[in-house]
């Protein structure tokens, strides 16, 4: 009698099933659009949002990509620019010569030297040839000259923007002059 039971109830199962199943008829779909979603491109006009369009401009008070807020380009002209124009946005209260030091070690001191001289450990080895040396009395260096050096490289240095932040930079910045005045 069991037996009986079990195969009744494993017919009606596979004849529910079967009954379901109709290749001329596809099947209902719940929610079909989280199924086949539509892709919008970022500034492209849709009417599904009409009024909505200028929403997708860029927002106020952001930079564009491949733009910068630094308004001084990688050019011998705006380097001397830099040179003249460029001042630390940092006070007296903000100048951190420890950090400035620690960065200027880790980024700066392998082929500088850790203490200005042109002697880092690159130049000892002669993997790098021609490192100027922060005392020399033929270049004139300023913040905004090291400044725009770090941001863009210059020569056989490349640039270190994307290693340090810009109050990190600045940091670095401040911590050259005091070496370059130390080597005096």
């Amino acid at each position: 009698m069991k037996s009986i039971i079990k195969i009744l109830v494993l017919v009606i199962m596979i004849t529910s099933v079967y009954s379901c199943k109709k290749d001329s008829k596809p099947n209902y779909q719940f929610f079909p659009d989280m199924v086949k979603p539509v892709g919008y491109e970022t500034y492209g006009e849709y009417e599904v949002f009409p009024e909505e369009q200028s929403a997708m401009l860029t927002a106020e008070g952001t930079i564009a990509r491949g733009y910068s807020l630094f308004e001084y380009e990688n050019t011998n002209e705006d380097y001397e620019r830099a040179k003249l124009e460029l001042m630390s946005p940092l006070d007296s209260t903000q100048v951190d010569l420890v950090k400035g030091k620690e960065l200027y070690n880790i980024y700066c001191g392998i082929c500088h030297g850790n203490k200005g001289d042109g002697q880092g450990n690159l130049v000892k080895r002669e993997k790098i040839l021609g490192i100027p040396k922060y005392n020399d009395a033929a270049r004139a260096i300023t913040a905004g000259s090291i400044y725009h050096v770090i941001y863009y490289g210059k020569n056989a240095m490349g640039s270190h923007a994307n290693q340090i932040n810009e109050e990190e930079r600045w940091q670095v910045v401040e911590y050259v002059l005091k070496l370059k005045e130390d080597l005096k």
